[in-house]
């Protein structure tokens, strides 16, 4: 269970060579939660990270670790440590002198040291490892001993800067659960930085979204995914399908929105909206069935087939809907239709509860 909250962003800005990278983030992370930092290239996340850890001080506005501000408090004198990508292991030392590094700069005893390591050791599933050098080992036992050089220190925050992304994808796979059970294990803040949707989603607690450096949306995995708050939120984490609608009519419940289309309507949860108001409509194409008929259901578009494409587990079958524009629906084997011809009309279905409506 995570806790108070024990990090603190207050209208954080960062520029370099005056161009403003990180427009005014405020963010509060909690004790003992796995936080995630998920954008695309240049979005501001490992600007953010880097701020956390002192490696870059903030332009403006205040960054609050266990109750002190420790804006201008140098990355040494900070209760946090860094993971990074590339590990950053010392070459010629062993297993052994590469955890305990950290602990022989502050003159620690040795017998102090030796305890320390073998704890570190066993909690990174590396017993038996101390004497071999890190060119003897794969990248997940590589990427396992950086977190133990960092974790011996005992910090309170864990910064993990896309540490898993010089894996190949099936270790990628078992380094992310690896990861999220050693957090919960040392119940300890962990903050990790990805350009990977599905990684984030797999290991966080929440996630915070970010675009042109702007936090976009915060919440939990579910959250962001099942109901985005903005258009970027909606196309960037995962799969999904933009569908642009107007209010054409309004009832004490629901407003009707057209897809330029007559017969395409879409019902949606009336929220004081007026006619013509403009919509964005966000549907996941898990959400989406296929049917050769209509029948009862909450939404019906008409749509002609184009083609269909194996994906190992699922069929994404493309559809033209007949504003003209596409239409993906991602179904499991067992259940897809054998609609195999170009142009053949079908329809499509949904739960008006999958329905996802940004306005704008």
């Amino acid at each position: 269970m995570t806790g108070d909250v024990f990090l603190s962003l207050k209208n954080v800005c960062k520029s370099f060579d005056g161009n403003l990278v990180l427009k005014g983030s405020n963010l509060e992370i909690r004790q003992g939660e796995f936080l995630t930092l998920l954008g695309p290239s240049g979005c501001g996340k490992t600007t953010t990270l880097r701020m956390i850890a002192g490696f870059e001080i903030p332009s403006s506005g205040e960054i609050i670790i266990d109750g002190e501000n420790v804006t201008n408090v140098p990355a040494y004198e900070r209760c946090v440590n860094t993971v990074f990508q590339n590990y950053a292991l010392f070459p010629h030392m062993n297993i052994f002198d590469n955890i305990s590094f950290g602990l022989r700069m502050k003159k620690v005893s040795k017998n102090e040291i030796s305890k320390r390591v073998t704890e570190i050791l066993k909690i990174v599933q590396l017993e038996g490892y101390e004497s071999r050098l890190p060119f003897q080992l794969s990248g997940g036992q590589m990427q396992r001993v950086a977190i133990g050089r960092a974790l011996i220190n005992n910090p309170k925050v864990l910064l993990l800067d896309e540490p898993l992304g010089a894996l190949d994808l099936k270790l990628r796979k078992q380094m992310q659960l690896e990861l999220k059970h050693l957090q919960r294990k040392l119940g300890i803040t962990f903050i990790f930085v990805t350009h990977d949707q599905e990684e984030a989603l797999t290991m966080s607690d929440r996630i915070v979204v970010m675009n042109k450096g702007e936090i976009e949306q915060v919440g939990t995995p579910e959250e962001v995914y099942e109901r985005p708050a903005t258009r970027f939120v909606a196309d960037f984490l995962g799969e999904t399908n933009l569908l642009e609608g107007e209010t054409i009519k309004i009832k004490t419940d629901e407003v009707l929105l057209n897809l330029e289309e007559e017969d395409d309507i879409i019902r949606i949860p009336n929220l004081d909206y007026k006619i013509g108001d403009k919509f964005l409509v966000s549907v996941r194409p898990e959400r989406i069935k296929i049917k050769s008929k209509i029948d009862e259901g909450d939404v019906w578009l008409t749509a002609r087939f184009k083609e269909r494409i194996y994906v190992g587990a699922i069929i994404k079958t493309v559809l033209q809907l007949k504003n003209g524009k596409d239409i993906i629906v991602n179904e499991i084997i067992d259940d897809s239709y054998d609609f195999e011809n170009s142009g053949d009309t079908v329809y499509v279905t949904w739960k008006s509860n999958h329905t996802v409506v940004i306005k704008g």
